[in-house]
């Protein structure tokens, strides 16, 4: 069963507004340089073509599928079905590799972690499991200026926060993007960082959701003097207010 997905398209969530996932195009079988895909027990019926023949010729060998053109994109676009249908929690690597009708193996080359495969099928500017160490590194009194300065620098750049608003605005709408968004942001930053700097859950969830109002109003309603106000002057008037929520006084 070919479960390709369209160039600029999310099944089943539908259109993400703009944040469609250059990862998921290149199907098989298209465009001049792409490989031939033979399909199952063809080669046993092409005589004197020396294929194999027999339940050896329909087993599937671990590793690349045959005849794939582009196994990562295919492997992404898995993962954007896998993800919506089930969630964050509940998709696996191996229902992923199942999807995609390559081995797990394959997956774990090409993807370090669940995680991993989450920021790129959904083009997020930043992976988490990178970004947090270096974020939390350094004085704990001046953990608000840092986490507000990478926001802000991180959203300023359009390709960068494109695909993030697009995910928020869908997730207004759509339950289970809801669902999906919610479940990585507890497990793949609010936990962490509550774990790290022994605070109270709810206070990590109201400095999130302030700088996600801050994002909002700057790129979304455009809203002035804060749509155009520098970076700097930003993060000395609201560094204070998150440094309050995460410096544990």
């Amino acid at each position: 069963m070919n479960h390709e997905v369209p160039p600029g398209r999310v099944r089943p969530l539908g259109r993400l507004e703009g944040a469609e996932a250059s990862g998921g195009a290149g199907a098989a079988g298209q465009g001049p340089d792409a490989e031939r895909v033979t399909a199952p027990g063809a080669a046993g019926r092409a005589g004197g073509a020396g294929g194999e023949s027999g339940p050896a010729a329909g087993r599937r060998r671990p590793g690349r599928r045959r005849g794939a053109g582009d196994t990562k994109g295919e492997i992404l676009a898995a993962a954007r079905k896998i993800f919506a249908e089930k969630g964050f929690d509940k998709a696996t690597i191996r229902g992923i590799a199942r999807e995609a009708a390559v081995d797990p193996a394959l997956v774990h080359h090409y993807f370090d972690t669940k995680e991993g495969i989450f920021v790129q099928a959904m083009r997020l500017p930043a992976d988490p499991a990178r970004v947090l160490p270096l974020l939390l590194e350094g004085p704990r009194d001046e953990i608000g200026a840092r986490l507000v300065r990478f926001l802000l620098t991180m959203t300023a750049n359009p390709d960068d926060r494109g695909p993030v608003l697009a995910l928020m605005r869908s997730a207004m709408t759509n339950e289970q993007v809801m669902v999906m968004l919610r479940e990585f942001f507890t497990m793949a930053v609010f936990n962490r960082v509550v774990e790290r700097l022994g605070i109270p859950p709810v206070r990590m969830e109201v400095a999130f959701a302030q700088m996600f109002g801050v994002i909002m109003m700057r790129y979304v309603l455009r809203l002035e003097p804060l749509a155009s106000a520098e970076i700097d002057d930003l993060v000395e008037l609201l560094a204070p207010t998150i440094q309050r929520y995460l410096g544990g006084d």
